[in-house]
């Protein structure tokens, strides 16, 4: 007689349903029990994470996490299209929408979430949508085909991905958020500010502090949304993505426990209130909290798989004690990272970094000895995360002052311990991805077969794809050393292919060395088509941003509206005054612009005037008058030539021997057009005395008495390096010479956004080796280097001067797709400080680093209130 099996069923095939089916698998228990999975959806579990993805491809074929075939292999009977609408608990059984009744000795519900849409008047009109499912982002996308602007209500990583979605299909997007601010949950305010301010520079508006009060017929749109201070927006299509919701309806009409605020109530084995039935996922609360990412719900089902296995085994069953909310995302090419406390606490101490320069902001949160890492918030870089992370998870005290750890940078991110957790998803090991490496699997795809690392959320890919590499080099094997995902050359090979192939624009380059999406497209990432630009300019020097050759989508940020976009979304205007010297008359005309727009004004350290707080629409006509008074630009925004400084040198100074101003000017002439992989700054000094302070600059010169210095790779700023003495006593035209060479070398070769300072450190041999390929032609190259920089220097063009001339261009300068429409300047926005205009706020300074207790941002009752209000916006 046949024995029949236990029955287990499993409610809901979302990705941590489905992995729970994989921890049943691997401990054997789909031989143990009749397994049944129901699904809502018409397709098998896929990667709800990487959604925008979708719209790569065209096809939700690259986001399946599995197939109907694999559960069939695996003896496992899955239900698609198959909602369960009841839960008889005294009879142990599920009904489905359809009506089919089935018996259950275990139960695990993991119906996870659903999107909240704000309680609105007209939230059900055509093209109001959520941003949940693939059938959400088809109609999406369909939405889209026919739509010029769409808003995002949402400012949480959820909705900043939809808006990243949204900004894919074309179409002009704004995101209103009800808080003061973008990510509360994870961010502090100084960070949501940074973020929006990034954010906007990639053409999205961002709306904070803004509740919709209604959604109604709109004038030059479908729809019109207006606000309760009396503003409005139109817009052809809305994708609500405020917050989720747990599913918990299911639980809820069978009498299963629900918390005050909604989710299923479990204990630490993620048993409900009703015997043998779990929850696990986004529609479980566990001790008052629901976790909206991944990871916590692939723990809590690797918790229940062993709790089910220990029933009928001696193994020991694990617990869930909670779970470590960090991540680490790119939002709209925008790094992010939240660790822990990311918001604070009572009584911590803090190590804070702001460069609004640069457009980076990490914060420390310390325990009150200052001795443990408590929780951090990074953003515009994130290379830090992982140390950081690992600190924080293993609770080892700092070693020295915590300032150091802001400063220490990325440069060891993949020497972590053995027992460091690489992917949170999975609590994988560095250990366990150096095992597997050294056991012979050597590519990403058999590194998530065997050891998960990667297949989760997919933030660790990166680090992961560094270890990988690290195990092989140290094994002495060859490794991919790919610039993305998209290339699997670095840049110098890209550069060369370019080069020696005429490869002049992006599409090009992918389909004869890139990987295309499934689909064909070809539009890379926010790694390679900066990358790709730089390398196109500094090979053919055409106009950055000509629309011919598709170079003005592959820009990045600030080089695509030829400006530095500042903390309070308004622009810098940098012309260049080269060698710091200026005529009185073009400095009044200078005064005059500015004094005209109200520009805040500034002499620099590297001796230029920068102005302040241009709007978007004003950019145009400021620049027509600066170059109508004889000035260019000064390449402030792009990864150039930005100034060489000098000192008077030997027309007015008596100590100076060589004429250090007029030489300035020459170099700076020369060199304004070049590309490179990062920024250049050069100085000249007249003598030895170093006025210039020539020695800290990428191209460093020092006048003698029988010609010039060269010190190469200098860097000041955050990780100081004192340039090398490359030459001495050189002719003017030598010098040249070496400058040319040098810089044409370093483009050639080195890696994106690499500074010469770690160019040089990086290179075999180091400073001989650059000599012996400069000065002794080492390589045979040095023609072909000179050549290249006669281009870029005969074929310069004023990047704003040319723009000035493209109708097309210029259309993109306005801050409003309503520009008749647009709402008056808000005036308490600014404040008269030294008799000039600065944003209005109390932390207006760039670089500051400061350590010491809360006073002002102690967490309050009303933050917390806050707080708890939007604690269900968190992305799953």
């Amino acid at each position: 007689m046949t024995v029949s099996k236990p029955k287990l069923v499993v409610v809901g095939n979302g990705m941590v349903g489905h992995h729970f089916i994989e921890q049943l698998c691997s401990l054997g228990l789909n031989k143990t029990f009749e397994v049944h999975v129901f699904g809502e959806e018409p397709r098998p579990a896929y990667d709800r994470v990487q959604l925008s993805k979708y719209f790569e491809t065209g096809s939700a074929d690259p986001l399946m996490l599995t197939s109907a075939q694999d559960y069939q292999d695996w003896g496992i009977n899955l239900h698609l299209n198959t909602p369960i609408t009841a839960i008889d608990i005294a009879a142990k059984t599920v009904t489905s929408a359809q009506g089919e009744c089935y018996s259950y000795t275990r139960l695990i519900l993991a119906t996870g979430s659903f999107p909240f849409v704000p309680p609105i008047q007209g939230n059900d009109r055509a093209q109001c949508l959520v941003y949940r499912t693939i059938e959400d982002l088809e109609a999406i996308q369909a939405a889209a085909k026919n739509s010029q602007v769409g808003v995002v209500v949402g400012g949480g990583l959820l909705g900043l991905e939809a808006a990243n979605a949204m900004m894919q299909l074309g179409v002009k997007t704004h995101v209103v958020e009800f808080a003061p601010q973008l990510m509360p949950v994870q961010l502090n305010d100084k960070a949501g500010e940074l973020l929006c301010s990034k954010i906007e520079q990639l053409g999205v508006s961002v709306h904070t502090s803004k509740a919709t009060t209604a959604i109604i017929d709109g004038e030059t749109a479908l729809h019109r949304m207006t606000f309760n201070d009396e503003s409005f927006l139109e817009t052809d299509m809305i994708v609500f993505s405020a917050g989720i919701r747990p599913q918990d309806a299911l639980a809820r009409v069978s009498n299963i426990s629900i918390g005050e605020r909604g989710g299923i109530e479990i204990d630490d084995h993620c048993l409900t209130s009703a015997p043998d039935v779990y929850a696990i996922g986004e529609c479980a609360l566990w001790q008052q909290k629901i976790f909206g990412l991944v990871a916590p719900g692939y723990q809590m089902a690797r918790v229940v798989a062993s709790h089910i296995a220990s029933l009928s085994s001696s193994s020991p069953s694990q617990s869930f004690t909670g779970a470590d909310m960090s991540t680490k995302l790119k939002l709209l090419g925008v790094d992010v990272a939240a660790i822990g406390a990311s918001r604070g606490f009572e009584d911590a101490q803090f190590v804070e970094l702001s460069d609004n320069q640069t457009g980076i902001y990490k914060k420390l949160w310390l325990d009150d000895s200052g001795k443990y890492l408590k929780g951090a918030v990074l953003i515009g870089d994130n290379s830090d995360y992982s140390r950081l992370l690992d600190l924080y998870l293993s609770q080892d005290e700092i070693a020295g002052s915590a300032v150091e750890l802001l400063l220490a940078g990325a440069e060891d991110e993949a020497d972590l311990k053995d027992t460091s957790i690489v992917c949170s998803c999975h609590q994988v090991t560095k250990g366990d991805i150096v095992e597997a490496v050294s056991a012979g699997n050597h590519k990403m795809a058999e590194i998530k077969s065997c050891t998960r690392a990667a297949s989760g959320c997919g933030g660790c890919a990166p680090l992961v794809q560094k270890i990988i590499d690290q195990t092989l080099q140290a094994a002495g094997l060859d490794f991919n050393a790919g610039i993305c995902a998209h290339f699997d050359r670095d840049r110098q090979a890209l550069y060369h292919l370019c080069q020696v192939e005429g490869i002049n624009d992006f599409d090009s380059l992918m389909r004869q060395h890139g990987k295309p999406s499934a689909s064909g497209h070809t539009y890379g990432c926010d790694i390679c088509k900066p990358a790709a630009a730089s390398i196109f300019a500094s090979l053919q020097n055409q106009y950055v941003l000509n629309q011919d050759s598709g170079h003005v989508q592959l820009q990045d940020t600030n080089d695509a509206y030829l400006g530095n976009i500042q903390k309070d979304g308004t622009y810098s205007i940098v012309p260049r005054v080269a060698g710091g010297e200026i005529t009185p008359a073009k400095l009044i005309s200078m005064g005059q612009i500015a004094q005209e727009y109200d520009l805040y004004t500034k002499i620099t350290g590297g001796q230029r005037i920068d102005m302040f707080g241009a709007t978007l629409s004003q950019l145009p006509e400021i620049w027509q008058k600066l170059i109508d008074a004889g000035f260019e630009t000064g390449h402030a925004y792009g990864k150039s030539l930005r100034t060489v400084k000098s000192c008077v040198g030997s027309t007015w100074c008596r100590y100076g021997v060589q004429d250090a101003v007029g030489f300035a000017i020459d170099l700076e002439n020369r060199y304004k057009g070049l590309r490179s992989p990062h920024k250049l700054k050069f100085a000249v000094s007249g003598c030895t005395r170093e006025c210039a302070e020539a020695q800290s600059k990428d191209i460093g010169i020092i006048a003698t008495d029988k010609g010039w210095n060269l010190y190469v790779a200098g860097n000041g700023g955050m990780r100081p390096r004192h340039g090398d003495l490359f030459a001495t006593d050189l002719s003017t035209e030598t010098l040249y010479q070496y400058i040319d060479r040098i810089l044409m070398f370093y483009v050639k070769t080195a890696d994106k956004l690499q500074r010469t300072s770690t160019w040089m450190d990086s290179l075999e041999g180091g400073l001989a080796y650059l000599k012996s390929v400069v000065i002794d032609d080492a390589l045979g190259i040095n023609s072909t280097l000179e050549q290249q920089m006669e281009l870029i220097a005969a074929t310069y063009q004023c990047e704003w001067k040319t723009s000035l001339e493209q109708p097309a261009f210029l259309a993109r300068f306005n801050e409003f797709v309503n520009p008749s429409q647009a709402p008056v300047a808000d005036a308490n926005a600014y404040q008269r400080v030294r008799d000039q205009r600065f944003p209005n706020g109390k932390d207006t300074g760039a670089g500051n680093i400061a350590i010491k207790q809360i006073t002002e941002q102690k967490i309050t009752e009303q933050q917390t209130t806050e707080q708890q209000a939007k604690a269900d916006e968190v992305l799953a």
